[in-house]
């Protein structure tokens, strides 16, 4: 008997929008350079364009603020470096504030760039967050000073789902006179972001999290604000990212974006009650167990849990067994066996940071899967439990 397939690691990636599949097929014969000044150029150039306009609708950003990257990986590199390069460029748009301060449950790919840039000599600070994960508002009016240059907060967390007051903290910032950036790949599209509003100077994006197609992100600057390439060479996103555009990805973004702008709310809401449900059954089914991130300001279909006496990776794999996927934290960091750096900075014991696993739902997830998860994770747990001699029945998060 085959067993059901449940897709529960939406935060990792997302399969495709059949709406994005189809507009990738149909442009698939788009085969012209964009920089080309003839028919076949001219056309790649003009649906780029219009997929640009998409965008910085769906964020409140004006067209010219969107630079189309290959991940949303790159564009937080290119932001902070904007704040490391030793050129005199740089160091004018800088004026003279040259540290960066991010939080301690920051994605990986801004963690190892400030800690590559902190080995360069950049003076690198970091916000501790509370058991939630959230920034302490008043520690960060402590922390920003003159030398500050950038502040970078994630919007909302890949592994816990807790969101940020983005509009306070840039607030506060501001009023530092330092430069704000947030790392939005897992809100846009999930939650309402309107940059405007929020009064951000930076703020990246991705596909393949939003239904979208893997290979491209974008990165919103602010007009006006400093900035400085990462990738150089060519006259491509009037000199901001060299590279020739890619074309498939920026058009499956762009479709992705419109459909988002269409299903998102309804979506939101879905999640929301199909997330209710799940952590419900799992406290009624399952002793011993802390739920991780902060109960209402969270992502609609993100729920992390801890169990005792229950490794991750164990968990993973009995659910991988019975057909569904989940993760043990962020996909990028999945091959290290150290508990989520996430977790640690919330207060989490080890021992439950060890038995933690991420769900999270999309628009694909059904009631069906929900009650197929309740049925089944409750027997993984005791069966991991049976078999681990460390686990007593009554075990704490220390």
């Amino acid at each position: 008997m085959n067993k059901r397939k449940v897709y529960l690691d939406h935060n990792a990636t997302t399969p495709l929008h059949p709406q994005v599949e189809r507009s990738l097929k149909e442009a698939i014969g788009l085969f012209g350079n964009p920089s080309s000044l003839h028919t076949f150029g001219r056309r790649a150039k003009g649906e780029i364009e219009e997929a640009r306009i998409k965008i910085a609708s769906f964020i409140g950003a004006e067209a010219g603020e969107i630079i189309f990257t290959g991940s949303g990986s790159e564009a937080n590199n290119t932001v902070l470096s904007i704040f490391s390069c030793p050129s005199s460029h740089c160091t004018s748009l800088r004026g003279g504030r040259s540290e960066i301060m991010i939080t301690s449950i920051e994605h990986p790919c801004i963690l190892e760039t400030a800690k590559c840039l902190e080995e360069k000599g950049t003076k690198v600070s970091y916000l501790d967050v509370d058991k939630y994960g959230k920034v302490n508002l008043e520690s960060l009016k402590q922390k920003v000073h003159q030398k500050v240059g950038l502040v970078s907060v994630m919007m909302a967390n890949n592994e816990i789902g807790t969101t940020q007051d983005i509009k306070a903290i840039a607030k506060i910032v501001h009023s530092q006179g330092a430069l704000f950036h947030t790392d939005a790949v897992q809100a846009v599209g999930k939650i309402p972001v309107d940059v405007k509003e929020l009064e951000v100077d930076f703020l990246t994006l991705s596909g393949h999290k939003i239904y979208g197609p893997k290979g491209i992100g974008a990165l919103y600057v602010r007009k006006g604000v400093p900035f400085c390439p990462l990738i150089r060479g060519g006259h491509q996103e009037k000199g901001r990212r060299a590279g020739t555009e890619n074309t498939l990805g920026i058009i499956g973004l762009a479709k992705a974006i419109e459909m988002r702008a269409k299903e998102m709310q309804e979506e939101e809401t879905r999640l929301l009650k199909l997330k209710l449900i799940l952590s419900q059954a799992i406290e009624k089914n399952i002793p011993d167990l802390y739920f991780n991130g902060h109960p209402s300001d969270c992502l609609p279909g993100t729920l992390n849990v801890s169990f005792a006496g229950a490794e991750g990776e164990a968990i993973l794999l009995y659910l991988d067994l019975e057909g569904i996927a989940v993760s043990t934290g962020s996909a990028c960091a999945s091959g290290s066996l150290d508990p989520s750096h996430v977790l640690l900075a919330t207060g989490l014991g080890a021992e439950y940071a060890h038995g933690s696993v991420r769900i999270s739902m999309g628009r694909d997830t059904t009631i069906k899967d929900i009650e197929y998860v309740i049925k089944v994770l409750p027997k993984v747990i005791k069966k991991i439990r049976d078999m681990s001699s460390a686990y007593e029945k009554g075990g704490n998060n220390g």
